[in-house]
């Protein structure tokens, strides 16, 4: 599942540690990860991080990773533990694959824009030019619903994860941990109801009524495959992973395993006082598929915001927002294509981010404008046992982004 956090009134809160979770805090210095700045400003960054770390652990979760890194090299921190039921409490590993969920979304939405810049394809174009009768019924209508409006969430469609509640459970999680679903299933499942809103006739493209859908990136995801001939997997893999040296970052086809290392991931489902393993799953695919690092997933951010994946003017239509509702909990939220905005104290212009939900992992990290500076994390753990819970987790791993993104950090 994609960005249950954000998306439902659920965020983060939490209570205690668990039993056996007790911080591991680790310097950056200590890790194969060590930064490369001057000592005194590693050592205020360190600092920051390890705190923002610590607090995530604070509100319940087994394990939580992090990374800041910049021109002058990375630094890392960690807290937790890797397995609550292992014997050997061992710590989070430094390189630890993980689901990134949406974060997948701003691979697809460069993908898509880079084929746009390339004059193949343009953001006017209806899903119908390219995927004819893909979306109707219900009173969807393909020819309603622009590039722009699926990269900006303006499209209406509805999301085809809002399934069925009685599902959302530890045994409806076993049950389906090993289910895959083809993109013609997924948006199947969303045209079964009537759209949320149909984008204005006279003008789709320019739709600012907002609502976050996974079956938007979806559509996009097939897009890309008819416009190029190829699977979405091998043009964000040609594209982005193979040129960038992303060595930890891959789609997983139908796989339900993250390999190691890892950590184990862990679930609170609603109403729920145990977690449940939730290591194995199907993520997806275009909207929420990706597998990577904390490392890889900055790298990518520094050279998307820092101009090397896009062209000024798709840069420049990625950076092109509107107003967002329900981004639980953050004030202020603006959407791009594939990407977010939002003020922080401190930075006059802001940072850019996403963010992702999978079960037993949340995905989150931030970076600047220019590209020059990008935090990226996971939480080995989703609390949505109650509102306040969950609430909580998100907001201090917000919190986390922000700090250690501010100017002078410390």
């Amino acid at each position: 599942m994609r960005d249950i956090s954000r998306r439902t009134g659920l965020t983060a809160a939490a209570a205690a540690l668990f039993t056996g979770a007790a911080a591991t805090s680790s310097p950056a210095s200590a890790s194969p990860a060590a930064a490369a700045s001057g000592p005194a400003g590693r050592t205020r960054s360190r600092r920051t991080l390890q705190r923002g770390v610590d607090a995530i652990l604070a509100t319940g979760v087994s394990g939580v990773l992090a990374e800041v890194q910049d021109a002058h090299g990375r630094t890392t921190a960690r807290a937790g533990v890797a397995d609550l039921d292992a014997a050997a409490k061992e710590p989070v590993p430094w390189d630890a694959y993980y689901r990134i969920g949406s974060d997948t979304k701003t691979f697809t939405a460069t993908v898509v824009l880079q084929l746009v810049g390339e004059g193949r394809l343009k953001l006017t174009d209806t899903v119908e030019r390219w995927l004819p009768g893909a979306i109707r019924g219900h009173g969807n209508d393909g020819r309603r619903i622009t590039v722009t409006n699926l990269l900006r969430q303006t499209s209406g469609l509805n999301d085809y994860i809002n399934g069925d509640s009685g599902e959302f459970t530890p045994d409806g999680y076993r049950r389906n941990r090993f289910r895959s679903q083809s993109p013609k299933e997924q948006l199947a499942a969303a045209l079964d109801r009537p759209p949320e809103w149909l984008p204005d006739a006279d003008d789709p493209a320019g739709e600012r009524h907002w609502g976050y859908s996974n079956t938007n990136y979806i559509v996009a995801g097939m897009l890309v495959e008819a416009v190029t001939g190829h699977p979405w997997a091998q043009e964000v893999h040609e594209r982005i992973i193979e040129p960038l040296g992303l060595r930890g970052t891959f789609t997983p086809g139908t796989s339900s395993y993250v390999p190691r290392p890892t950590a184990t991931g862990y679930t609170y489902f609603p109403e729920q006082t145990r977690p449940t393993e939730t290591t194995l799953g199907y993520g997806g695919g275009a909207d929420g598929a990706l597998i990577s690092t904390t490392h890889d997933h900055g790298v990518f951010l520094r050279a998307l915001l820092g101009g090397r994946l896009l062209r000024p003017a798709q840069l420049a239509a990625m950076k092109t927002t509107v107003p967002v509702r329900d981004w639980i909990p953050a004030d202020g939220v603006r959407y791009g294509m594939g990407i977010a905005w939002r003020p922080v104290a401190g930075r006059a212009d802001g940072i850019w981010f996403h963010g992702g939900t999978s079960l037993g992992c949340v995905s989150e990290g931030g970076v600047t404008p220019d590209g020059a500076t990008a935090v990226t994390a996971a939480a080995f753990t989703l609390r949505l046992d109650d509102a306040e819970t969950h609430e909580r987790q998100a907001r201090v791993t917000l919190r986390m982004v922000d700090e250690a993104l501010r100017p002078g950090a410390g």
